[in-house]
């Protein structure tokens, strides 16, 4: 459906050019777009890998599981159906743990392996479980603490102080956060109620 559309945008776009005679400014806009989408993934690659680095090195020197320690019992209690030894809950602070440095990339991927134990725990069920839904709630608020991704555009495109987009994004993050926790409480409070009833 998504495809219908942008593909039905873009012969519009092309038919407009052609009939206003516009072709060559669309010729440059594509080509002056491929050239910043190259320059912008370069910029991105070069941070991302150091970020992913020092989250190794933080890894092997137990920094990860430091901080793993220090979250736990915030966690245990934002997701109390899961018991602590599970792999869902590795799996949660992990995730967690990369998008605070801003590696939404680095998390995905142990997002869905969250995801994947907390159906585990929720015996398969198709219906989301209250700690998948908080699970994606938190998620979607994105807790970030250093926007490595924002940091690397800025970078790229000549800022002159790429880091000073820090002091928002933590004021953003506690507001947003603190805001999909409670909203997922208020429903979930809602829910057991009706079920009471």
């Amino acid at each position: 459906m998504i495809n219908w559309i942008w593909m039905t945008m873009l012969i519009i776009g092309l038919i407009f050019a052609v009939i206003n005679n516009r072709m060559d400014e669309v010729n440059a806009a594509i080509f002056e777009g491929a050239e910043q989408a190259v320059t912008l993934s370069f910029g991105l690659i070069s941070v991302l890998v150091f970020w992913l680095g020092m989250m190794k090195i933080a890894q092997e020197g137990g920094l990860l599981k430091a901080l793993s320690k220090f979250l736990a019992p915030v966690i245990g209690k934002l997701f109390p159906e899961v018991p602590k030894d599970h792999p869902a809950m590795g799996y949660i602070l992990s995730n967690m743990t990369a998008n605070f440095f801003g590696l939404g990339n680095a998390a995905t991927p142990m997002g869905i392996k969250a995801m994947e134990q907390l159906k585990v725990l929720n015996g398969g069920k198709d219906e989301a479980s209250r700690s998948m839904i908080t699970f994606l709630a938190i998620n979607t608020a994105s807790i970030t603490l250093i926007p490595t991704t924002v940091i690397a555009i800025r970078m790229t495109y000549d800022s002159q102080n790429p880091g000073e987009i820090i002091g928002t994004t933590i004021a953003a993050t506690i507001v947003g956060a603190t805001s999909a926790i409670l909203i997922d409480r208020y429903f979930h409070w809602r829910r057991t109620r009706r079920k009471k009833r």
